[in-house]
């Protein structure tokens, strides 16, 4: 039960450690509080310590209550990662450049998978009275169905396709390739018009299945898929 992945009994996405997104908002919050120095000490750390591994951004550096930074890193490759860009706290240009290419691979039209559907090395087995809900080493699933306990809390964070992350994507796009990927992105992101336009016309729903034809789920009118949708679209549409 970590962060906005927070499915519980069972705990569907298992994150215990040090998630991605955590330290890109702590970045975020120092720079906001003009904490120069130690926000440029989280940025290094978050450069070295989440890109242990070629070409990846650890989702996460797992580890157990009070254990110090020097933690297991993932190999999963999850969108949260994409806070990490847009707001700041990667630097480099190379690793930057890493987190967009990795999560293109998670894009679906007018949103975003969980998880890519790609075997991983750190297995996060998902347990419920003493049985494994998941296959630890192919840990995608790419339909939100069946019993909540057993199936869809598994499946809910873990390849299932989400709303609210998508526009991060684009405003990520557009903060690497500048103007001229302004309409990429612009285009990219007006591809939830395939929601908007279906269920509860106007309103963006809160997940959809990883695999076509991603048929949304959830909640149908999701706040915080429709601020986000905004909030870029704003961004993008600026003179």
């Amino acid at each position: 039960h970590f962060t906005w992945m927070d499915t519980n009994f069972p705990a569907g996405t298992p994150r215990e450690g040090y998630p991605i997104e955590i330290q890109a908002l702590w970045y975020a919050a120092l720079e906001f509080l003009g904490e120069t120095e130690l926000a440029q000490k989280v940025s290094q750390s978050i450069e070295t310590l989440f890109f242990s591994r070629p070409d990846c951004c650890s989702d996460c550096l797992h580890c157990g209550a009070g254990t110090p930074a020097a933690a297991q890193a993932d190999d999963h490759c999850r969108c949260n990662q994409l806070l990490a860009l847009t707001l700041g706290a990667v630097k480099d240009p190379r690793k930057r450049r890493i987190i967009l290419d990795n999560c293109g691979e998670l894009l679906v039209p007018g949103g975003i998978r969980t998880l890519a559907d790609r075997p991983v090395e750190y297995k996060l087995p998902v347990m419920l009275n003493g049985g494994l809900l998941n296959n630890p080493g192919t840990p995608y699933q790419g339909h939100y169905r069946g019993p909540e306990n057993t199936c869809r809390k598994v499946a809910y964070h873990n390849g299932t396709v989400w709303a609210w992350p998508f526009p991060s994507y684009c405003e990520a796009l557009y903060m690497l390739g500048g103007e001229k990927c302004r309409m990429r992105a612009m285009d990219l992101l007006c591809s939830t018009a395939r929601y908007l336009e279906g269920g509860i016309p106007g309103e963006i729903s809160e997940v959809a299945d990883g695999d076509a034809p991603h048929a949304a789920g959830g909640c149908a009118a999701q706040a915080w898929s429709f601020s986000e949708f905004y909030r870029v679209w704003k961004l993008l549409h600026q003179d």
